[in-house]
């Protein structure tokens, strides 16, 4: 990678504000962390104000010492499918179209559950498992992290 491209990208995590940057070039990769001892406030997004998911489908909320907001449950048959990247999440193909599941939709292995869109890229998240859809934790347009649950099935 060239030396001028990552003086230009640690002027950028240094101008911006962003704590780590991580980029990766065919077989090269460079990862730039800029944190401080210094606590910076957390970044405010102007543009679409983020409130808390809706979980669709559930009798039983988190505890408030859950500090992740993981969805507890006590039915050991209930398996929670995870984002397997960070993205946006939807739950149609468009706007106009029928979700690919609701609470109470009949699932089977390989059934499309949502689509997780990342770096323009729509990406299909499959099932890994027969059920019944119990809880669905995102609504449209709502950021995902890596891991967080999407859906509940039983």
């Amino acid at each position: 990678m060239d030396l001028r491209k990552l003086k230009k990208l640690i002027d950028l995590v240094k101008e911006s504000g962003i704590e780590e940057l991580e980029l990766t070039e065919g077989e090269e990769k460079v990862k730039i962390s800029a944190r401080s001892s210094i606590q910076a406030p957390a970044p405010v997004n102007y543009l679409t104000p983020q409130a808390p998911a809706p979980i669709i489908g559930l009798t039983q909320q988190a505890s408030p010492d859950n500090s992740d907001n993981k969805v507890l449950s006590n039915d050991e048959n209930e398996k929670k499918i995870t984002s397997p990247m960070v993205g946006t999440f939807y739950r149609a193909v468009s706007p106009d179209s029928n979700p690919f599941v609701d609470v109470g939709t009949t699932v089977k292995k390989g059934d499309t559950l949502c689509i997780i869109e990342a770096m323009k890229l729509l990406n299909e998240i499959e099932s890994d498992k027969d059920g019944v859809i119990k809880a669905i934790l995102f609504e449209n347009g709502q950021p995902v992290e890596f891991g967080e649950p999407l859906f509940i099935i039983s």
